[in-house]
């Protein structure tokens, strides 16, 4: 592939948001490429652009503007973790996800350290692959709890490649320092309100102050303060 692709005419609305949602993907895979646009085109995602390597995909990018893009780490010219870097810097509305054949590949942190708003293995099901892009589309994170805690709890502090998100925690209330600790060891909004006797409607309320008041992009970015804080401790587990 010479050059970044784009799509052809939107599809109708998307459901959820009301509006198209767009997608660029990033692989120097072609066939890794197709795969994706097919599924994601099957559920009406319009996929805007297509990139073979990261200066194709930051390129890509600051044309279409799209609501999502799918990063390949490893690609030729510009790595995936460059052009995130390079697509994150520009400060507009896109949020990247990682795509990498290993669930705890260390570029992973840098990349989320960076502000991208998690990653997908590439053999994702179909399924999840939708899921996780309307997910991301939403303003929510693509980690896994349990995949959330191993990732940051490996590499925090140890990422040379990647700065750290120092943050001051005396802004938040105790009510906040609580929810943000709670959030770090893996708890969902659903668990977090059973867990504080507080309705799903005020934990989100909680978690975008939270977000606000730190300055983070979303609940990855989070829980990588909460640790680099030290207000979990990297050895730290939840029981059951």
């Amino acid at each position: 592939m010479t050059g970044s692709r784009d799509a052809g005419p939107p599809p109708a609305d998307d459901p959820v948001g009301g509006t198209p949602m767009r997608v660029v993907v990033a692989d120097d895979q072609a066939l890794v490429r197709t795969g994706f646009r097919m599924i994601l085109a099957a559920d009406g995602i319009e996929v805007v652009g297509e990139a073979s390597d990261g200066v194709e995909a930051v390129a890509s990018v600051r044309r279409s503007r799209p609501d999502v893009v799918l990063m390949d780490i490893r690609m030729p010219e510009m790595d995936g973790l460059e052009a995130a870097r390079r697509i994150l810097a520009d400060g507009g509305p896109t949020r990247v996800v990682m795509l990498t054949t290993f669930d705890l590949d260390h570029y992973v942190y840098a990349a989320l350290s960076a502000g991208a708003s998690g990653f997908l293995l590439k053999d994702v099901s179909p399924e999840h692959l939708i899921a996780a892009v309307r997910m991301i589309r939403a303003g929510d994170a693509l980690l896994a709890p349990s995949i959330t805690r191993r990732l940051v709890e490996r590499f925090v502090g140890r990422a040379a490649d990647g700065a750290p998100l120092h943050r001051d925690l005396a802004a938040l209330t105790p009510r906040e320092r609580e929810v943000l600790r709670l959030l770090a060891t893996g708890l969902s909004n659903a668990e977090l309100a059973a867990h504080l006797h507080l309705s799903e409607a005020t934990v989100k309320t909680h978690v975008a102050r939270i977000l606000a008041k730190l300055g983070l992009r979303d609940r990855v970015q989070a829980v990588i303060a909460a640790y680099e804080t030290g207000l979990v401790a990297p050895a730290a587990r939840r029981d059951g």
